[in-house]
């Protein structure tokens, strides 16, 4: 295979170029602080609750984000405590069970979800301006595929 087209490394060196960089960004521009970049992953993790089977959606819980995140449950817990303590989730009891808590979007935490969606296609602006509109159209279609083959919100 050429280098051209071997996919891979050029995958995950942009995401190790990405992961250390686009969240302090995009945190530091939404919430004016860069300590508050958990607050943007787990609300992003939250709302990731569609089910591939056409069914409605259940209500996100700790689990959710844990998984969402890779993140073991008390790692997540203690990041969802933190967001619940800064306003951006709230936590009810969950209708099917009682014992659990399910996860909802604040006010607060739906404008910081609007204000990471306008960072990050802003980004994908300003990354690909120099392409032509028809191959930002292509590869941002690729990009959707594999986030939908993944599974990913």
């Amino acid at each position: 295979m050429s280098e051209e087209a071997d996919g891979g490394p050029a995958l995950f060196h942009l995401v190790r170029f990405w992961s250390r960089r686009w969240a302090g960004r995009a945190s530091e521009e939404l919430t004016g602080e860069l300590r508050h970049v958990q607050h943007i992953l787990v609300v992003e993790a939250a709302h990731t609750n569609a089910r591939a089977d056409g069914q409605a959606p259940e209500p996100p819980t700790v689990g959710t984000v844990a998984h969402q995140l890779g993140l073991d449950h008390s790692g997540a817990s203690r990041m969802v405590k933190d967001a619940v303590e800064a306003g951006y989730l709230a936590r009810d009891t969950s209708e099917r069970d009682r014992r659990r808590a399910s996860l909802r979007l604040t006010d607060s935490g739906h404008a910081l979800l609007d204000g990471a969606r306008q960072w990050q296609r802003r980004a994908f602006e300003e990354l690909t301006a120099s392409w032509d509109e028809r191959d930002r159209r292509q590869f941002a279609t690729y990009l959707r595929r594999l986030a939908d083959d993944l599974g990913a919100p």
